[in-house]
């Protein structure tokens, strides 16, 4: 099974941008850009999670939270605020109103993806996957430990993170640009050949030997996790 989550958020660019790294991550995707048409949608079909914007067109985020707590039939759905406002007596309002987290823009997409990660894991776990296997190799999100014929393989939280990314996605092909984007943020500066040297570092820590290398260089565009290895999980 796969959850479905739900963006409700009106500004299109991140819209779009959640939809494509939710999707990369394996889940389906319904999206709003009302408060009104969020409301049709979920109450004609309910998602496992709602990424939930505060201030939108129509029915504020507030509102809809406000809402679907008092029915019985949404009250247990797992709702993700996302917001400008930082200030500690409106993350306070939010957290009052019914949501189960609370986000500040501008926010990291690998932060985010973890916090969704953590609350389906609680309301969902059937949904969540928290093995990915891929021919010899195996990486558990839930104890972050990776494994290659048996054996342990250590890796630095930023390599880790990037094999995970082109673990979930086999044959899909992500530009430097890309994967600094979901493994490193949008809010941080790092140089695109970054990339190349963490994923010279990954290479290193898991081919030993003969074994195959599961990275894939797609000259002049970047790298993909290859298809071949077959990954389940």
């Amino acid at each position: 099974m796969t959850a479905t989550i739900m963006i409700v958020e009106d500004e299109a660019d991140l819209s779009l941008m959640l939809r494509y790294n939710l999707e990369a991550e394996g889940f389906r995707v319904a999206a709003a850009a009302t408060g009104d048409d969020a409301a049709e949608m979920v109450r004609d079909a309910q998602p496992d999670l709602i990424l939930l914007d505060w201030m939108l067109p129509g029915l504020s985020g507030i509102e809809l939270c406000r809402r679907w707590r008092a029915r019985q039939e949404t009250a247990s759905i797992p709702i993700i605020m996302l917001t400008a406002r930082g200030e500690e007596e409106e993350r306070v309002r939010g957290l009052e109103t019914g949501a189960d987290d609370y986000v500040v823009k501008p926010f990291s997409i690998p932060e985010l993806l973890a916090r969704i990660h953590a609350l389906l894991r609680r309301s969902s776990p059937q949904l969540v996957t928290s093995i990915l296997k891929a021919g010899d190799l195996e990486l558990d999100r839930t104890s972050h430990r990776v494994r290659r014929s048996g054996r342990d393989i250590h890796l630095g939280p930023t390599e880790y993170r990037l094999l995970e990314y082109l673990m979930r996605s086999p044959g899909r092909v992500y530009s430097r640009e890309q994967l600094l984007d979901a493994v490193w943020g949008t809010d941080v500066y790092v140089d695109e050949r970054t990339v190349d040297v963490h994923v010279g570092r990954l290479r290193k820590a898991i081919n030993r030997g003969r074994n195959p290398d599961p990275i894939r260089t797609v000259r002049g565009t970047g790298y993909a996790f290859d298809e071949r290895f077959q990954v389940m999980g």
